[in-house]
């Protein structure tokens, strides 16, 4: 009877993979790797029955390194690091993967490689066969989820690994060890013994890390520079008809000020305070001539009433990038703890494939079966049934990368079957956000009122919900209810209550949230969807930044002086533009547009 090898990336997916194709009937036991267990059962492999045997590795099978003379820092000068030769070793020789592997490899007719479908599963890929030294009746599986239906169409669909792919990985780790090794022992070399309160023995430089790094120190420059300017406000209050009210008012004056965009609302009995679209005037003098103005009139003339009925758009299919900045941003969840929950989530089958850019599902997705599942949760089980009795909506148009589907949950379950308290929570996200997507949108009606004192325009705004729509079961995107105004009507007077002058001064930039670094990086080309949270979390742990209240990055005096000193030596070391530009032929090198042999420093 022939035997087919089938290799997942953990032995918990191997585990999972097993079990599915065995339907639960499977003998384990222990490899080579005590690490890696064999799972064993008997079935059909291209029309004929057969032994298949299922194992894995523990992630990347070899490493890349300078051969040994290069790793003496003494008596290799950093330079030479850019042309010197290079080796693959084993990444983790206690677990003995190479050996196991070896042996495995050569007693089996066929391999089905169940490596995760990304670039670097592509590259352990020809890991596992270089090692076997095997290249015929090898077999590439593709699947996004780790359910019943994505791992047997995986099967009846095996593909061959992506050698490109693997390649562009290759060009990665030899550019980052190059980059990385020479201006490291360049850097710490030089500042070893003279700045003792820089608290690090080790100085990192690395091409994706450092513009991180850059990103932060770019904004506490900023915060640093900012010089405070005063200003002034108006502060109108009127009191509406037949005893309504007291509401605030903004005033309109475009020549001397500058609006945001932000509206808060606060509703107390019979007081409704709308915040100002913050007009601001930066002559004392101007903002006392106007107020004198507006205390001489003691009505408010309401000139206009308009409504519009506007449409809050539901969610866009969820990626790896939003689900990072939703958990930084809202759920108090690091981008490195979000993407090693999501992980946990996917091996255990909870969600699809925690890694993709891709915001657009395929033609052919399955919703309904996808919502079904979610029928039972006493959370939004409810809102799930209602949706599928009178129909739900095809999700918006996104991005196709042409990598994964979006982020799916793929069961339904419950906190104590999540366990783990941010798993749960980001288990909870990434099931609301994919309902929102098949819901309706949000509907509600917003008002103006333009009041007139003395020549002078002021307006008062309000929104009142009309549908609901996917905010029922994303509650925190909801129009407020209590953003409502009182019924006023054209020509009504409302009495000025009060009209005082309040002096202010302008707020500097705040420090970069995890969530704003995210789009920034994203933005500019620096890491991938898989490695941004990696990147974030070095400069925290090699001490270039610390994270404060609010997950905020505030620079470390080490990290500070690094980016100043790159900038004056040469500003490429430490800003996006170059890591985008190496990405991009990167990228050619994955099409099979470029050689990977070809790439130089």
């Amino acid at each position: 009877m022939k035997t087919v090898l089938m290799v997942a990336e953990k032995p918990s997916l191997a585990l999972s993979i097993a079990k599915i194709l065995s339907r639960n009937s499977l003998n384990t036991r222990k490899g080579i790797s005590s690490a890696c267990p064999v799972h064993e059962y008997s079935g059909k492999f291209k029309g004929e029955q057969v032994r298949f045997k299922v194992t894995s590795v523990c992630g990347h099978v070899m490493s890349i390194d300078f051969e040994g003379k290069y790793n003496n820092w003494e008596k290799v000068d950093p330079s030479e690091l850019f042309i010197a030769p290079t080796i693959k070793k084993e990444a983790n020789p206690k677990l003995n993967i190479v050996k196991y592997k070896m042996k495995y490899s050569r007693d089996s007719d066929y391999i089905v490689l169940w490596l995760d479908c990304d670039r670097e599963g592509e590259n352990i890929c020809f890991e596992v066969l270089d090692i076997g030294n095997k290249q015929d009746a090898v077999f590439r599986a593709h699947f996004s989820a780790i359910t019943d239906k994505d791992i047997n169409a995986a099967l009846n669909s095996l593909g061959r690994p992506n050698e490109n792919e693997s390649l562009c990985v290759e060009a990665r780790q030899d550019l980052d060890l190059r980059l990385g090794c020479a201006f490291t022992r360049f850097q710490t070399k030089y500042f070893q013994g003279k700045y003792g309160d820089l608290d690090s023995s080790l100085i990192s430089y690395g091409p994706c890390q450092t513009p991180t790094l850059g990103f932060c120190v770019d904004r506490h420059d900023k915060i640093q520079s900012f010089k405070p300017e005063p200003f002034w406000v108006i502060d109108v209050k009127v009191k509406c008809p037949n005893n309504g009210p007291t509401i605030s008012l903004d005033w309109s004056r475009f020549a001397f000020f500058n609006f945001s965009n932000s509206i808060s609302w606060i509703h107390s009995h019979t007081i409704l305070l709308l915040a100002f679209l913050r007009g601001r005037i930066f002559d004392q003098s101007v903002a006392k001539m106007y107020l004198s103005l507006i205390k001489e009139s003691k009505k408010a003339i309401i000139k206009n009433i308009t409504k519009k009925e506007k449409t809050k758009q539901r969610p866009q299919a969820l990626n790896t990038v939003e689900m990072l900045r939703v958990a930084s941003a809202s759920l108090n969840i690091g981008p490195q703890q979000a993407m090693q929950a999501a992980e946990h989530l996917y091996t255990r089958g909870f969600i699809s494939y925690p890694r993709t850019e891709t915001t657009h599902y395929p033609e052919n997705f399955d919703f309904r079966s996808a919502l079904s599942t979610q029928t039972r949760s006493r959370s939004w089980g409810a809102y799930v049934s209602s949706l599928l009795s009178t129909g739900f909506t095809k999700p918006r148009k996104g991005s196709d990368a042409g990598d994964h589907p979006p982020i799916t949950p793929m069961l339904c379950a419950t906190e104590q079957e999540i366990g783990g308290h941010d798993s749960w929570r980001l288990y909870e996200y990434i099931v609301r956000h994919f309902i929102a997507t098949l819901s309706p949108d949000c509907t509600y009606m917003h008002t103006v009122v333009q009041f007139k004192i003395a020549d002078e325009t002021f307006t008062c705004t309000g929104s009142l919900p009309l549908k609901a729509g996917f905010t029922e079961v994303m509650p925190w995107q909801s129009i407020n209810d209590h953003q409502t105004l009182p019924t006023l009507q054209t020509g009504d007077e409302c009495s000025v209550e009060r009209a005082e002058l309040l002096d202010r001064k302008t707020s500097p930039p705040d420090y970069l949230t995890e969530s704003e670094l995210i789009t920034l990086m994203e933005k500019h080309g620096i890491g991938t969807d898989a490695s941004i949270p990696t990147h974030i979390n070095n400069i925290g742990q090699r001490n270039y930044v610390t994270v404060i209240s609010g997950r905020k990055l505030q620079p470390t005096n080490l990290g500070i002086m690094l980016v100043h000193g790159y900038n004056k030596i040469d500003a490429d070391l430490v800003q996006p533009t170059m890591r985008s530009a190496v990405e991009k032929q990167l990228n050619l090198i994955a099409q099979g547009n470029k050689n990977q042999k070809k790439h130089n420093y």
